[in-house]
This record gives structure tokens, sequence and C-alpha cells, in this order.
């Protein structure tokens, strides 16, 4: 399915979805849609979400991840302050869904608790769907992401058996994961409730690839959604062997094949401009997720100190949204400068301007 017609199913759900909650909570979906509108008219957001990271900082040295390869970075390790997060959503009520993991582990933020407590007190969904290890965690925040309703978490577990899940996540304990999510699950069953809604995501790798079906029926017993996911870091490093067996399980076999097959990149994080713009736990306006110490920190400005509409309305903010877009060029003080999914784009095979993206360009 193409961007257009992908985009097409999605406003044809919409619209059921619509129709029915206009006609059993009438005043929630009047408040959602002046919520986006005020965004959009103000931030030129389009939905009412946002990105703030809860911690920059993790326990596992993953050989993929920028944190391990990054060495001497510029990058400052810190978590999100309570006072910082909780002074955003005052002055920015129009913003009721936050994710809030990214380039860290936000257990390891120590004012995670207060968080988690005072976005349920202002009925905005908290989400950690960029992922989770999940290795160290107190029962008492376990408890707390059940008790105050936390939306969504996605658990990074690439194995089903210790052995396997410590040769990509160094420094963690399979076991120890497993235990946490049967907490969360216990006091899911203790208040009665669905939140959070639990996803185990699985990276294939070769030395974990046999383990797929194990860890899909792990997933199922344990009340998760099954998300296995191709390895979109580095090709090189432990490549699938048996690719007709992974194709079976989720079509293709490698980025490459699903990239050329489809004429999209299979992650595409620069629609987080448009959606849903990436803040760093100290505030610094980074604009996507992949704006880390692998682009050496490019910031727009601090939107703890000056707010969001300074920083979205900017004219290198805007600049950047139109380079995407193909009505610029590249220029060397914008994010994309060094970035390796911005040079994808620019790949003849590449169709990223479809229907979908024509809708962006009016939004600018």
């Amino acid at each position: 399915m193409n961007l257009l017609q992908n985009f097409t199913q999605n406003v044809k759900n919409a619209t059921k979805t619509a129709k029915f909650l206009f006609t059993k909570y009438p005043v929630n979906v009047f408040i959602l849609i002046k919520d986006c509108l005020v965004n959009y008219l103000k931030y030129r957001i389009i939905g009412n979400s946002i990105r703030i990271d809860a911690s920059n900082i993790c326990q596992l040295s993953c050989p993929l991840c920028w944190q391990s390869r990054a060495g001497n970075t510029t990058l400052k390790r810190s978590y999100l302050k309570f006072d910082d997060f909780k002074k955003f959503i005052d002055n920015h009520p129009t913003f009721k869904n936050i994710e809030i993991s990214d380039n860290g582990e936000i257990f390891l933020n120590p004012e995670l608790k207060s968080i988690i407590k005072y976005a349920y007190e202002k009925r905005i969904s908290l989400k950690a769907k960029n992922g989770v290890n999940l290795n160290t965690v107190s029962e008492e925040v376990l408890e707390y992401l059940v008790k105050y309703k936390f939306k969504v978490m996605l658990v990074s577990i690439d194995g089903a058996t210790n052995e396997s899940y410590q040769i990509y996540r160094r420094g963690g304990n399979f076991d120890r994961v497993i235990e946490n999510i049967k907490k969360i699950n216990y006091f899911k069953h203790e208040y009665n409730s669905k939140f959070p809604r639990l996803i185990w995501q699985f990276i294939i790798f070769g030395h974990n690839e046999k383990e797929l079906p194990l860890a899909r029926e792990m997933a199922k017993k344990l009340n998760m959604q099954f998300l296995p996911i191709l390895n979109y870091f580095d090709p090189s490093y432990s490549p699938v062997r048996d690719k007709e067996s992974i194709r079976k399980e989720i079509k293709y076999a490698s980025c490459q094949e699903y990239e050329n097959i489809n004429r999209s990149l299979y992650v595409f994080p620069c629609q987080q401009l448009w959606f849903s713009p990436q803040i760093s736990p100290d505030g610094e306006m980074l604009g996507c997720c992949n704006n880390n110490a692998r682009l050496a920190t490019f910031t727009f400005g601090n939107v703890f100190k000056s707010g969001l509409k300074k920083h979205l309305r900017s004219e290198k903010f805007i600049y950047t949204k139109k380079m995407l877009l193909g009505k610029k060029s590249l220029r060397e003080d914008t994010l994309c400068f060094s970035c390796e999914t911005y040079r994808k784009l620019q790949l003849p095979k590449i169709n990223l301007i479809g229907g979908f993206l024509k809708i962006l360009k009016r939004s600018i």
C-alpha cells in the first residue's frame, strides 16, 4: 500500500471513529478539535502530541546504540525535571499526548513518579513507544504506571532467553525484565485496569531469529502485543541467516529489501517536525528523535525557557520543513546536514512526496 492509499484509508477510519465519538462523547471531541486547531494555528503542529525525553541516561551498552558508540560527546546526560515538565504542561495545555521515551531509559529518572501523577491529573496520555529496557525500576514506579494509567509502553526484548537477550542488550537481564512485566500485570489485575498497554519489541538479528516463535508465544501469555522489527541501525551487525523464514514472519528480510519494494523508508522520523517535535530532557527543541549525539546535538532553542511558539515558528524550523519536502536546498546549519535519513530521501528510488506530504506542504 503506497502513502496515498494508506492516507486515504486512515481518513476513512478516522471518519468512522469521529462519528462514533461525536455521538458518545460530544464534549471530549469538541475539546480535542479545539486543542488541535489551536496547535495548528499557533505552532503549525498537526494534532495534540509532543515528545519530551524523560531521560537520556541508560544503564545498558547495546552495541548499535549511539550512546555506546559516541565516546566523547557534547550531549549532556540528564533527566527531565518535574518542575520543568509541570511548567511546560501548564504553559501548553493543548498538548494531551506526550511521548517520554527517546534516547535513554525513562526509569532512571528519579522524578518519574511525580511526572506520571501530574500528567494523569491533567488528563494527559503518557506513552513510551520509543522503548524502555525495563531492567532497573522499583515496584512503586511499576504500580504508578497502572494506578495513574500510563497509556502504552514498548519494551525492548530482543530474545526469548537470557543468553540471546544479553548478546545485544549488554548489561541487561532477561529474567528480571520478564519479572517486572509480571508485576505490571499483577497491578493491572489489582486495579482492574488495561493500562499500560504493553508491547514486546523484538529486533531480529541472526543470533536470535530462531527464538521468534518462542518470544511470540511468551508475549501472548504475558498479554503483550508482539512487534518483531528489522535491524535498521546497521545491517552488517548479526545479519539474519534464514531470510525466507523472516519473510514469513514480517514479509521482508532486511530494511534494504523493504525500501526497494515500497520505495519508502523503513524508519521515517522526519514527520515528527509536523506531528510531534522532539524535546530533550533539558528543554532543547531537537525537532526529531534522530537528533542526538550522532548529529552533534543541533538545537532550535530551549522551549523550557522561551516556550514552543518562538522555536516552531522560527526561520530555521520552517526552512528545515521546506528542505525535507524538497522545496529548499540542504543548509549546513540545519539538523539534517549530517543525517543519513535525509540523504536517503534524496535517492531516486525513495518516493515520499506523495499525497500525504503534499498536504504537509500546506501546513508550513
